[in-house]
């Protein structure tokens, strides 16, 4: 029988420690530096492992307090040498698919949403956070629900330079990243059985989201030109709202042409429905200028804009924006006041800091550079892994690619695969809800910064996804 490797060695040790309660709940586990001396393996080794017992529930980390077994730690009896695998937080709503893990405690290789952990400006946001907790103690107040007023100023300079969005600070609502946005739409505007069209594939947490409103979903196909506005208006002509991502179809990467974008705008104005409009990878356009964004071309006041914060500085931040029209200010003012769900001060106010004095203008230029080099580096590796296995394009905007399968290859199968092996890989047809997208992979490119480090990975997803085939 096949040794188990290094990490799992490790991964189950520990896992079969805490099963036997010769570890406790509630007990702090040795540093990855000393356990890592005492084992004689590498750091990257007990890391894995760590990661691992963090995904399955075993530990926890607690900043800079260390890692401690979890207080309600998984009950199930290790198998020797490999890990159980993580069941999914939320089961399919839709025909047969396999979903993928929720978004784990530490970096997965391939993750997708996930902006360089390396290139945080680490040092500057230090610097500023001490600054604005010495030059203003109301950061430790209660949050003002609307958010914090010089970041709406900031946010709507950015907006209107940027993406030529026509608002005033007043229309800028922060929220609790992304999702906050699309749950503030939901609770102020969205009732229970109104039909929304949605993209036919799409983004999981989108769809979870609108159901659990009780709104009801009208999948309608995406193509090379983005939603078809057509098919739509066949479906549910008087639906009350369509959710689209024009800048980076999530995720197939194709941009809504500009046709589309007009027919869309004229069936909300004429139908008196409301478009949201999530601005996804908009700041990440490598080969051409980007088109505006749909909330530009509006005269009508019929988008909501949502954007965040998660892809261009980190997704822990939890900070995302809503710019609404003007005639709904007053009615999301309301809204915004009863739930009181306002975002950390201190998080909001480095943030107008960091756009106010250019900082942000230059941490996009300088990721725009990186990513465009890593995007090249990580199919120029999979390209050569792969060989005709499967197709890699590269996307115009965004931080995944998406590489095509042929038609016979379970993609669910092997994303899972890749999942149970560390890689933070998603499968295509897994996000379609009625309409057959074809078979694929979703990988994310941003934290992939060597060439090494690049064709590393491709051999060892390769050997992941295609345990029974040897080159």
């Amino acid at each position: 029988m096949e040794r188990p490797s290094l990490y799992r060695q490790v991964y189950s040790r520990i896992a079969r420690s805490i099963y036997q309660e010769t570890l406790r709940p509630g007990q702090r586990v040795p540093s990855i530096r000393s356990l890592a001396s005492e084992l004689n393996v590498s750091r990257n080794t007990v890391e894995i492992a760590y990661n691992m017992l963090m995904s399955d529930g075993y530990l926890e980390a607690r900043g800079q307090a260390g890692t401690y077994v979890s207080t309600t730690p998984s009950i199930r009896k290790p198998q020797q040498g490999h890990p159980q695998t993580s069941k999914p937080l939320i089961k399919s709503t839709g025909p047969g698919a396999r979903h993928e893990k929720a978004v784990p405690d530490s970096p997965l290789f391939y993750q997708l949403g996930l902006p360089a952990l390396d290139l945080f400006p680490h040092k500057l946001w230090s610097s500023l956070s001490a600054r604005q907790m010495r030059l203003q103690n109301r950061m430790l107040n209660y949050p003002t629900p609307t958010g914090y007023q010089p970041l709406r100023d900031s946010v709507c300079a950015y907006l209107q330079l940027s993406r030529g969005v026509d608002c005033s600070p007043e229309q800028v609502f922060i929220t609790a990243g992304y999702q906050g946005a699309l749950r503030l739409v939901g609770r102020t505007l969205i009732k229970p059985e109104d039909e929304v069209w949605i993209e036919d594939p799409c983004f999981p947490p989108n769809r979870h989201l609108l159901t659990q409103m009780g709104a009801k979903l009208v999948p309608v196909r995406v193509d090379e030109e983005g939603l078809r506005v057509e098919d739509g208006k066949a479906r549910a002509l008087h639906a009350k709202f369509a959710l689209v991502t024009p800048a980076h179809q999530s995720p197939l990467g194709v941009t809504l042409s500009l046709k589309r974008r007009f027919e869309l705008l004229a069936w909300a104005t004429h139908n008196d429905a409301y478009i949201i409009e999530d601005d996804y990878d908009s700041e990440y356009c490598y080969d051409a200028r980007p088109l505006p964004a749909l909330s530009s071309l509006d005269a009508n006041g019929k988008v909501l804009y949502l954007g965040t914060f998660s892809k261009v500085l980190s997704p822990s931040l939890r900070l995302g924006y809503l710019v609404v029209p003007k005639k709904l200010v007053s009615v999301f003012e309301n809204a915004c006041h009863q739930l009181n769900d306002g975002c950390p001060l201190l998080s909001q106010a480095v943030v107008a800091e960091f756009m106010q004095n250019g900082y942000f203008a230059r941490h996009l230029r300088k990721m725009r550079a990186a990513y465009s080099q890593r995007r090249t580096l990580v199919i120029d590796s999979l390209t050569a892994e792969f060989g005709g296995r499967a197709t890699f394009s590269a996307p115009a905007t965004g931080l995944h690619l998406l590489a095509r399968l042929a038609p016979e290859d379970d993609d669910q199968l092997m994303a899972q695969r890749a999942r149970d092996n560390q890689f933070g890989i998603a499968s295509l047809s897994a996000r379609s809800i009625e309409h057959d997208c074809g078979k694929g992979l979703l990988l994310g490119f941003a934290n992939i910064a060597t060439p090494e480090q690049a064709a590393s990975l491709a051999r060892q997803l390769r050997l992941s996804v295609e345990p029974h085939r040897q080159r």
